[in-house]
């Protein structure tokens, strides 16, 4: 794994399972409009499971982007501290997969290597099932949690930069079988 920065921004989520893949889109859309000052690293980071720690250990500030089941609209941000989510006891996991955010972060405190502040942006979903592609609603949120992350940040005093001219947002699991790139995984 490459060097990361002490503040990481990590889209959680599987591009195979709809709008499970906001947080991969939230990342695209960030690295395409973006610029990002040094010691922030952007990344889309799937669905690590418990794999998710060394994420997360010795950073000063972790960001999240995932879909989050709550009594909302689909579509609908909602922003948990990380108070909030060492709150809630750990749920089962059903799949090596599951996000295992919470046992992580328990770990890592355990091992005194836990992040010092921790935010999930979370984007209600509106159909979590397999296939490639987000509902309207939730397409419409992405760059709305892409705001909400780069205000987060300024108001760490890590101002991003809008990009004079974006790059294309075109990730690797939206082409066309016969045009199939393999994701950029150094950029």
């Amino acid at each position: 794994m490459e060097a990361l920065g002490k503040v990481r921004v990590l889209g959680l989520g599987n591009v195979l399972m709809g709008d499970d893949a906001v947080g991969p889109w939230v990342v695209e859309e960030l690295q395409a409009h973006w610029e990002f000052p040094e010691g922030v690293s952007v990344l889309d980071v799937g669905t690590p499971g418990l794999d998710l720690t060394p994420y997360l250990a010795d950073a000063d500030t972790i960001v999240l982007v995932d879909s989050v089941k709550a009594d909302a609209p689909p579509g609908s941000l909602r922003v948990y501290s990380g108070r909030e989510l060492l709150a809630r006891p750990p749920q089962p996991r059903v799949s090596p997969h599951d996000p295992g955010l919470t046992e992580a972060l328990f770990l890592l405190d355990f091992g005194g290597a836990a992040p010092r502040d921790v935010t999930l942006v979370g984007v209600v979903p509106g159909r979590v099932a397999k296939g490639v592609g987000l509902s309207a609603e939730v397409r419409d949120a992405v760059g709305k949690a892409a705001l909400e992350v780069v205000g987060r940040l300024a108001r760490l005093g890590l101002a991003a930069r809008r990009r004079v001219a974006p790059a294309t947002t075109a990730p690797w699991w939206e082409s066309a079988p016969g045009e199939r790139i393999a994701p950029n995984l150094h950029a």
